[in-house]
């Protein structure tokens, strides 16, 4: 499904952490409609629902709604923290093109 790098895992810890959120709660990532190139990733911290596809690595979850997983197959999930922007980055194969935020992209045919 997605992998997590050590960078991602690690400030997904300290996101947790700082929120106070019980311990089954993870990084819901979820596709809709919208942003620059058509679709954008969603992230929210949560807990699983029902029928998520869940990964878990280097002691982090991560959930997927079902209709969500063919967009996300195969990506990577990592944090970046440079100069000028910080945050969590979705590295995906799936995608045809993704717009300069990086928080949208237009899926492959």
């Amino acid at each position: 499904m997605i992998s997590i790098t050590e960078a991602a895992a690690s400030h997904l810890k300290d996101l947790i952490a700082a929120k106070n959120a019980p311990a089954e709660h993870g990084l819901r990532i979820s596709v809709e409609k919208g942003g620059c190139a058509g679709m954008q990733y969603v992230m929210q911290i949560q807990a699983p629902v029902e029928g998520d596809a869940v990964e878990t690595n280097h002691g982090v979850s991560v959930f997927v709604d079902q209709g969500s997983l063919d967009y996300l197959r195969e990506c990577q999930l990592d944090y970046e923290d440079a100069l000028n922007d910080a945050g969590f980055r979705i590295r995906n194969p799936n995608a045809a093109r993704s717009c300069g935020c990086g928080t949208s992209f237009e899926p492959a045919q």
